[in-house]
């Protein structure tokens, strides 16, 4: 029995030796650097080291959870998800049904690289075009003038805040998002559209009846994964784009953690904010999975 399993991965050694990239690149920076979460049971000092520092349980904790920002950085973290889920997921969809249906193999390509574009284009260079397209100055502006109205200070009102941010992320990543429906637009059985034709069904009734049904299982994985991250905003274009006037709607966990963290040095507190950020989230995923599991046979697990 060992000599076979010796074979057999002695025949795909290549195979294993590519597989073994990935694994090292989680273990040294997504395992290992859960030793660091003790930090947030104690009150870590550098000088004494994570287990020369003293042992204070659930005070970070606690201190989060009484902290008068807690509910406002929990409300706008939930809220930009929310808006970015009710906005940003059905949009890539879309995008994919109508490429899906374009004729033209020359126009397809078009679109699609115009929308994969902005993909790889770096958060730091989408925010500042943001800002420049925002400006008083800006194109946006100038056209708010063309039409009338007077001009908008876009990047200085909390109230655009949301809007803005919601709209540059659909912009960003609706084109790269829609591979992976293209895909599974592929396996969508071209009989059944044939008989679905036949029958007198028009486009619109193909795609409702046929289509949408036949990529559920994908939409559904989609939402869960979309749904686990509802707690979860990255901070790194909330900084780029928030500044002391917008505060009030921009600021999420993400942001405060960097804040209290590195800019402060308090490193234990900023700690247990991140893993209660983390726990909460595991926890929508599981409900998330478990509620789509009963609702339909789709799920994570």
């Amino acid at each position: 029995m060992k000599k076979t399993t010796w074979k057999k991965i002695k025949k795909s050694k290549y195979l294993y030796l590519m597989m073994l990239i990935p694994i090292v690149y989680y273990v040294l920076f997504h395992y290992m650097p859960l030793y660091g979460v003790l930090i947030s049971f104690k009150d870590y000092k550098v000088a004494k080291g994570v287990w020369g520092s003293p042992w204070v349980g659930f005070k970070w904790f606690e201190k989060f959870l009484t902290d008068e920002y807690f509910w406002k950085l929990v409300r706008n973290t939930l809220l930009l998800n929310i808006y970015g889920l009710l906005w940003g997921f059905p949009i890539p969809i879309a995008l994919a049904l109508m490429l899906n249906e374009v004729s033209s193999s020359g126009f397809k390509r078009i679109i699609q690289s115009v929308s994969y574009l902005p993909h790889f284009i770096s958060t730091v260079v989408v925010c500042g075009m943001v800002m420049n397209f925002l400006s008083l100055d800006g194109i946006i502006n100038r056209f708010v003038a063309f039409l009338g109205f007077d001009k908008i200070q876009f990047m200085l009102m909390p109230e655009w805040f949301r809007t803005v941010f919601t709209a540059s992320g659909i912009w960003q990543t609706c084109g790269w998002t829609s591979i992976i429906y293209l895909s599974a637009l592929t396996a969508v059985d071209q009989e059944v559209l044939e008989a679905a034709m036949i029958d007198g069904a028009n486009r619109f009734q193909k795609i409702r009846y046929v289509t949408l049904p036949s990529i559920a299982p994908t939409i559904s994985i989609m939402l869960i994964m979309q749904l686990g991250k509802l707690m979860s905003l990255g901070y790194e274009k909330i900084i780029l784009l928030y500044n002391g006037s917008t505060y009030e709607t921009a600021d999420v966990i993400s942001s405060y953690v960097y804040r209290r963290g590195i800019l402060n040095n308090d490193f234990s507190y900023s700690t247990a904010v991140g893993l209660f950020q983390s726990v909460v989230g595991v926890l929508l995923l599981i409900c998330s999975n478990t509620i789509t599991k009963k609702l339909s046979e789709n799920s994570l697990w």
